[in-house]
């Protein structure tokens, strides 16, 4: 004789309040624990600037800064981001003050569709301030993580360097 058991439905983990500090303002969101950061911050704080394109960690279109540290938000947990600065593109401009490397990107024409856009920039930024954007083969091989599906590599290099060669070697 077999005994058949009743079919449960599958109930995931409860939602809790997180509290995330995005460029510098304090949000508490209901989510469930395994909510991905950049779902809180699309979905939740309608902050859409950070994209979704391969949902895997391989193109960068995500990428966001946790305490000042470039990191992926499709594969970081948002519970895990409360309690750290977490910036956005939205957060880099002062106000209508665009951030020199926004600027720069523009002035190179450094996109062509732009939706890969905002993790560029993200990263750019922050390659500059680790020291890693001395050669063209040094922001090749730090930007490597961030995929251009239009191809715009040479022009976002250049405005990599116009960038880095303004500031001195800091963004």
């Amino acid at each position: 004789m077999t005994v058949v058991e009743p079919h449960r439905a599958v109930v995931g983990p409860a939602s809790v309040p997180v509290p995330l500090d995005v460029n510098g303002r304090r949000h508490v969101v209901e989510l469930e624990p395994r909510v991905s950061l950049l779902d809180a911050l699309r979905e939740h704080l309608d902050l859409t600037g950070s994209k979704k394109g391969c949902d895997q960690g391989t193109c960068g279109a995500c990428t966001v800064w946790v305490d000042g540290r470039r990191v992926l938000a499709c594969l970081t947990l948002a519970v895990a981001a409360a309690g750290h600065e977490v910036a956005t593109i939205e957060g880099l401009a002062d106000g209508d003050d665009l951030h020199p490397m926004q600027r720069a990107f523009i002035q190179h024409d450094a996109f062509q569709c732009g939706y890969c856009t905002p993790g560029q920039i993200m990263s750019a930024v922050k390659l500059i301030e680790e020291g890693h954007a001395g050669t063209d083969e040094d922001i090749r091989e730090y930007m490597s993580g961030n995929i251009c599906r239009c191809a715009a590599y040479p022009n976002i290099r250049t405005a990599i360097r116009q960038v880095r060669d303004q500031r001195g070697g800091a963004a």
